[in-house]
């Protein structure tokens, strides 16, 4: 399948690509709910199945050109481009903002998810007995998922690589957030915190010239967990999109119904209010990440004041962000790609 695209196509792809890089590292977030709304989920798992033996061939033949169209090139690259860009940028404008302004954040957030729930329902008309049990056995999984307790860090390196592997299951798995998953077995701050940093410190550096980070062997173990990370990441990616892709083929409905329902189940993870539960060390005392931020463990959810005027505005963001995904979906219908056989 070859899909045609102009400049300006090509643009709104990066955009879209940061959207799914930064909703990818926020916990309770799916990038796979990005490429859902915006209308792309399943050329996104389709396009990802074409990177096999035959563009592995054409790559290390150098015949770059072949491999750019067998792969769907101005599609992926422009979209891979955004997701890179996202993760070692906007995702730090979000993680500043629920900082300073987590329930506005979470809030939008929620309205997103519902927003997309609506999406992926309104078209789909196959409510049998038998998909209304997938609705229910999705519901339960993200509701069952988003009350487990996390687990303790581990950095072991085969066991980083199987993180990977879960961690970009977000991508392709609209509603799984693959930063939640990280949380629950106990490695988001160790994979999406500290060896992030460990790679922007070590990028400064090589720039100035200062190779000493060699030296240091912390650092080195950072470097080490990063790129076995990233190793699993691209096979989970492939390796989900083959899984995904034989199921939307055979089971299309079937896995609509259990999307549907795992989404929003999901919503439990993003509910607006809620208090953290900090990670404590033996002292009692709090837990902190090498950026000083508090180690969370958990949340505890709570009913929202509507006599306060914050509740009010937080719905207000809830109301912005279901506005969001409705704009999308307008956008899309506007713009949707054409598509032709090769």
């Amino acid at each position: 399948m070859h899909n045609k695209r102009s400049f300006t196509d090509q643009f709104f792809l990066v955009l879209k690509g940061l959207g799914m890089g930064a909703a990818n590292k926020v916990p309770g977030v799916s990038g796979g709910i990005v490429a859902f709304v915006v209308g792309f989920y399943e050329e996104f798992i389709y396009t990802l199945q074409k990177f096999d033996k035959n563009a592995f061939k054409l790559f290390i033949n150098g015949r770059f050109k072949s491999f750019h169209r067998y792969t769907n090139g101005s599609f992926m690259m422009p979209l891979l481009f955004g997701i890179i860009i996202s993760y070692f940028s906007i995702s730090i404008l979000l993680d500043y903002l629920i900082k300073h302004y987590e329930i506005l954040v979470w809030s939008g957030f929620f309205g997103m998810i519902i927003g997309s729930i609506y999406y992926i329902a309104k078209d789909y008309d196959d409510w049998s007995k038998k998909n209304i049990g997938f609705l229910l056995l999705g519901i339960i999984t993200g509701v069952g998922i988003s009350f487990l307790s996390p687990a303790t860090e581990n950095d072991n390196l085969l066991f980083v690589f199987f993180c990977g592997i879960l961690g970009v299951s977000g991508m392709t798995l609209p509603g799984l957030s693959g930063s939640f998953i990280l949380i629950l077995i106990g490695n988001y701050v160790l994979l999406l915190v500290d060896s992030v940093n460990a790679i922007n410190l070590t990028v400064a550096d090589i720039l100035q010239l200062d190779f000493s980070f060699v030296n240091m062997p912390e650092r080195v173990h950072l470097l080490k967990i990063f790129f076995v990370f990233l190793a699993g990441s691209l096979v989970g990616l492939v390796s989900w999109a083959y899984i995904l892709g034989f199921v939307l083929k055979s089971y299309k409905n079937e896995t609509f119904a259990v999307i549907i329902g795992f989404i929003t189940g999901s919503l439990g993870v993003v509910w607006p209010w809620k208090d953290k539960i900090l990670k404590v060390g033996k002292d009692g005392q709090p837990l902190y990440d090498i950026n000083n931020n508090p180690i969370i463990e958990g949340y505890q959810r709570y009913w929202p004041d509507f006599n306060a005027g914050h509740t009010w505005l937080a719905v207000l963001f809830v109301l912005i962000g279901l506005g969001i995904v409705l704009a999308l979906d307008w956008y899309g219908k506007l713009n949707a790609p054409t598509y032709e056989d090769s």
